[in-house]
């Protein structure tokens, strides 16, 4: 097992920065763990070129897992998971306009084989579980952050069991 030495090792991208209130509870998770996110507005549609570069190049930048956040046509994951061997992670975003954000969600998870994306739920509950996941993946080879995972797991299990008792006292 080797330690996660670039704390960089995560990148968030959005689509647009309307993203970012959302996207903030993924950075700031991230961050719990220790993780100082690369974030990025990246544009699969209005920016490919920057999309493709930012892709391809991500491992050479100490990039180990990518967070892709979009909403509408929601094609960002997807292009960086055709360019890129990294594990991409979407998060399908409500927008503005639109049906509540399925459009995005169905755009994230319909990938072809051979080219997946793990697909996050609609949102900030998204945002957290992308920070969450992309921990987990970095988990697997880092002991440090193994234990990270495993001691954010066990303050959920005894948040939940407070409110219970408080609750029921």
């Amino acid at each position: 097992m080797t330690e996660t030495k670039n704390a960089s090792s995560v990148a968030v991208v959005m689509g647009s920065d309307s993203d970012l209130p959302v996207m903030q509870r993924c950075i700031d998770q991230l961050k719990e763990f220790g993780i100082e996110p690369e974030v990025r507005v990246i544009s699969a549609h209005r920016t490919p070129a920057a999309a493709d570069e930012f892709a391809e190049t991500a491992p050479q930048r100490g990039i180990k897992v990518i967070i892709a956040a979009a909403g509408m046509a929601a094609h960002l994951a997807g292009a960086l998971a055709g360019r890129s061997h990294l594990p991409i992670i979407g998060v399908p975003m409500q927008a503005s306009e639109g049906p509540c954000g399925l459009d995005a969600l169905l755009s994230t998870v319909q990938m072809p084989p051979g080219v997946p994306v793990a697909g996050m739920a609609i949102g900030k509950a998204g945002a957290k579980n992308a920070a969450v996941f992309a921990a987990q993946i970095l988990a697997a080879g880092d002991k440090d952050m193994e234990a990270k995972v495993i001691e954010f797991r066990r303050k959920q299990t005894e948040a939940v069991i407070a409110k219970d008792k408080a609750l029921n006292s």
